[in-house]
């Protein structure tokens, strides 16, 4: 899961197609599977509060505690600043790196370290298949949700076989911030000097860049 990112994590508004539901309320197993912890590919972040999606290159490195973004650039969007976002937890900072300018902002992070896996203690909500007859995943379903809280913060779509993200919704105030929907994922980090800074960010700002020149 993940926090900081202005960018990041699926469900219902993600426009998901559900087949076959499974009885409701029954887990599956012991528990939650355990997630990949070192994975490649492509997510699209929906910002709940601005309507905006996010699309981009994902790099996941759990083990070390790393993630690098590398925004999608849309031909669309003339005014639209891409950038490449590099997330080093174990420093608790964040290098945002303009594509096209390769300028550079430094910026201490807040947020814990949140990985992208089923916690132990989160509850079974329901399990499924993702598509249709021949051509399906099945899924299961899990939300920090507590007999005590009616509602859930997290709510997590992971593959049953493999255990892979695919859809990850945070709420807060009990409305939707960030729905983040996965996929073409790949294990391991095909390149690990991706989550190095480039020499540019020796002089890095401060401050965030601003994400439009108009």
């Amino acid at each position: 899961m993940f926090a900081m990112h202005p960018l990041f994590v699926f469900v219902a508004a993600a426009g998901v197609s559900v087949l076959a539901p499974l009885t409701l309320g029954v887990p599956a197993g012991p528990g939650p599977c355990l997630a990949p912890q070192q994975w490649e590919g492509r997510w699209v972040l929906y910002d709940h509060s601005t309507g905006r999606n996010s699309r981009a290159a994902v790099s996941y490195d759990g083990l070390n505690q790393r993630i690098r973004v590398l925004q999608q650039h849309k031909k669309h969007t003339p005014c639209q600043k891409f950038f490449e976002y590099i997330y080093l937890y174990q420093s608790m900072v964040v290098f945002q790196i303009d594509q096209k300018t390769k300028e550079c902002s430094k910026i201490a992070m807040t947020e814990a370290w949140d990985p992208f896996d089923i916690p132990d203690n989160s509850t079974f909500e329901d399990q499924y298949f993702i598509g249709g007859p021949g051509d399906n995943v099945e899924v299961q379903e899990w939300s920090d949700r507590k007999p005590a809280r009616q509602h859930e913060t997290w709510v997590g779509v992971y593959t049953l076989k493999d255990c892979y993200p695919v859809q990850e919704t945070y709420t807060r105030n009990s409305s939707v911030t960030t729905s983040t929907r996965f996929f073409n994922l790949q294990l391991g980090i095909s390149d690990p000097s991706i989550f190095i800074p480039p020499s540019t960010c020796q002089s890095a700002r401060p401050e965030m860049m601003v994400e439009s020149d108009c």
